[in-house]
């Protein structure tokens, strides 16, 4: 589905919600990705605008981080159209929704290749959908190829996969690393590990293994939420008090749910950038003496940087929204975007984007450096912040 920068996009959560269930209900029977427009408008001076495309993942499980990651996208392009755009040139941001399924997520690609003024590929979010693109562009044999500019992407990317996506934001494995090193510096010795579901188990284990070793940590991994029997009292009742969940928000909240904190002790529940605490909070039902911490891939939302502050600013004149991680996150995906376009000497084209971007210079995105050492991302921000009992969010 084709969703240019429109009224719906400044629905706030609620009204999106009923807004996104309404829409999947209509688009059921058809396909997910639509043509963009043929051409893109043309200012005064006659040059058309930059075309950037954001395929966005709005299915059930993917929703909560891909909604607030899109606003922040499109608070990022409608704050710099109205600073005179590139070079005095609008960019005009369009986005591609997919129904979740690998036929969907080509059609969206496949649509975004065939609009001749696309530059790029901009914050393409969740991360099934970003690992789905990424095969896609390593695997094609396409004569114009876009660049996959800061994907929504838990695992890094190789070398080869590198030639045309970059990445911005740190992976699981760097967010881990930091949320177990955390608690290791604070004496704990052995932590529990949740993950959501056995396909969440299979891609992560073998790194969260990994981070608990460098640290000398045990890591044990605990049945997965709805196995039954005995199983279910090691996750209602964990003898940790440390259990890091590798999910997303509505599976920490039925995880959550049923947790009963070990008598007379706190349990921490800490997990990754997927989880939206604004979302959780609204949920409710936070267990007694426990505690949500969320690593987050970007810095926190109450910091002083520049780009937190113009994240902020935009948001509070485009959208009614409250900020969040991932709405800075897809801020962030756009602005670095931007300043990739606004750097390209000579016609901007998609040639140029990409060469601009394999060069890998280093750009500070208003106190946010991306930066790479050879095709790797060498600099990684990674925060967090908790959700207490009583729902308050600090950090």
């Amino acid at each position: 589905m084709y969703l240019p920068d429109c009224p719906a996009a400044s629905l706030n959560r609620r009204q999106w919600i009923g807004w996104t269930a309404a829409a999947s209900a209509m688009m059921a029977g058809e396909a997910m990705a639509q043509p963009l427009p043929a051409s893109a408008p043309r200012n005064a001076e006659g040059e058309s605008s930059l075309v950037v495309a954001q395929i966005v993942d709005l299915t059930f499980s993917q929703q909560d981080v891909s909604r607030d990651f899109l606003v922040g996208s499109r608070s990022a392009w409608q704050d710099l159209n109205a600073r005179g755009g590139v070079r005095g040139r609008a960019v005009q941001h369009v986005t591609l929704e997919t129904d979740g399924t690998p036929a969907g997520l080509k059609a969206a690609w496949q649509a975004a290749h065939r609009q001749t003024g696309c530059m790029a590929l901009s914050g393409c979010v969740g991360n099934t959908a970003a690992a789905g693109l990424v095969a896609l562009q390593s695997s094609a044999d396409v004569a114009s190829p876009l660049a996959m500019v800061a994907p929504w992407l838990h695992n890094a990317v190789t070398d080869a996969q590198a030639e045309a996506t970059f990445e911005v934001f740190p992976d699981h494995q760097l967010q881990i690393a930091h949320a177990i090193k955390t608690h290791a510096s604070l004496g704990v010795k052995q932590i529990g590990v949740v993950f959501a579901t056995a396909q969440v188990q299979q891609q992560s284990q073998a790194y969260v293994l990994q981070a608990a070793r460098n640290l000398d940590l045990q890591a044990q991994i605990l049945p997965l939420p709805g196995a039954g029997g005995p199983a279910d009292s090691q996750l209602t009742n964990p003898s940790q008090t440390i259990i890091l969940f590798v999910g997303g928000t509505p599976e920490l909240h039925a995880f959550t749910s049923n947790l009963v904190a070990p008598p007379g002790r706190q349990c921490f529940v800490v997990a990754l950038a997927d989880v939206n605490l604004q979302v959780l909070a609204q949920m409710g039902g936070m267990p007694k003496g426990t505690s949500i911490i969320a690593t987050q891939a970007v810095p926190l939302i109450t910091s002083s940087l520049p780009v937190v502050r113009a994240y902020r600013d935009a948001l509070s004149r485009f959208f009614d929204e409250a900020p969040s991680p991932q709405g800075l996150a897809g801020f962030i995906a756009a602005r670095y975007t931007a300043e990739i376009l606004g750097g390209i000497s000579g016609p901007i084209t998609r040639a140029s984007m990409l060469a601009a971007l394999q060069r890998r210079n280093d750009v500070n995105v208003g106190g946010y450096v991306v930066a790479y050492q050879g095709k790797k991302r060498s600099n990684a921000y990674v925060t967090q912040s908790m959700l207490t009992q009583d729902g308050r969010i600090i950090g």
